[in-house]
C-alpha cells in the first residue's frame, strides 16, 4: 500500500493580521440573488432606521452611518451573476429605511415630502454607500474576469501539450 504525500499548503502568516483574517472567515459568506440582495438591504435599513428612531429620535447622521456597512455587505453578498444589482439596490434600500426617520406630518403628501428632503438633505450618505457599493462589486466583477482568463488560458495551455506535434 502506498501512501501519497500530503499535499502541502502555504501556512497562514503569523502577525497582527491573522486573528483579523480569521475572524472575518467566521462570518456568514451567503451568496443573495439580485433581488434577494435588495430585499436584504431594505429590511435591514428599515429596521436600522426603526431602532434609529425609537432610540436616538431619528438621528440622520446614525443612519448614514450604518447605511455604508449594510451597502458593503450587499455587495459582498450577491451572487457573482448579479454584481449589477448591488449598486442599484442600495439606494433604494435607503430610501426605504429614510421613511421611519424622515418625521413628515400633515398625511401622505406631508410624508412624502419630508422622505424626499430627507434624501436631499442626506445625499452624501447615499452616494457614498452606492460608492462603496460599485467600488466592491466592481473589483469583485475584475477578479472575477481575471480569474476566468487565467482558467481559460491554462485549459488552452492543457489542450495544446495533449495534441500530438506531426
Amino acid at each position: 500500500m502506498e501512501v501519497t504525500p500530503a499535499v502541502s499548503r502555504p501556512r497562514p502568516r503569523s502577525g497582527p493580521l491573522a486573528p483579523f483574517v480569521l475572524a472575518l472567515r467566521r462570518f456568514p459568506n451567503p451568496r443573495l440573488t439580485g433581488i434577494g440582495a435588495g430585499l436584504f438591504a431594505a429590511a435591514a435599513m428599515f429596521l436600522l432606521a426603526c431602532l434609529d428612531q425609537l432610540l436616538l429620535d431619528g438621528s440622520e447622521v446614525v443612519y448614514g452611518v450604518l447605511f455604508l456597512p449594510v451597502s458593503a455587505l450587499t455587495a459582498l453578498w450577491v451572487r457573482p451573476a448579479d454584481l449589477v444589482t448591488a449598486p442599484i439596490s442600495v439606494p433604494i434600500a435607503f430610501a426605504v429605511g429614510v421613511v421611519p426617520i424622515a418625521g413628515g406630518s400633515g398625511g401622505f403628501g406631508g410624508q412624502a415630502m419630508a422622505v424626499v428632503t430627507a434624501l436631499a438633505v442626506q445625499a452624501g450618505w447615499l452616494y457614498g454607500g452606492t460608492l462603496v457599493a460599485g467600488l466592491i462589486a466592481s473589483v469583485r466583477k475584475v477578479r472575477r474576469m481575471r480569474e476566468r482568463q487565467r482558467h481559460q488560458a491554462r485549459a488552452a495551455a492543457a489542450q495544446g501539450a495533449r495534441r500530438p506535434r506531426p
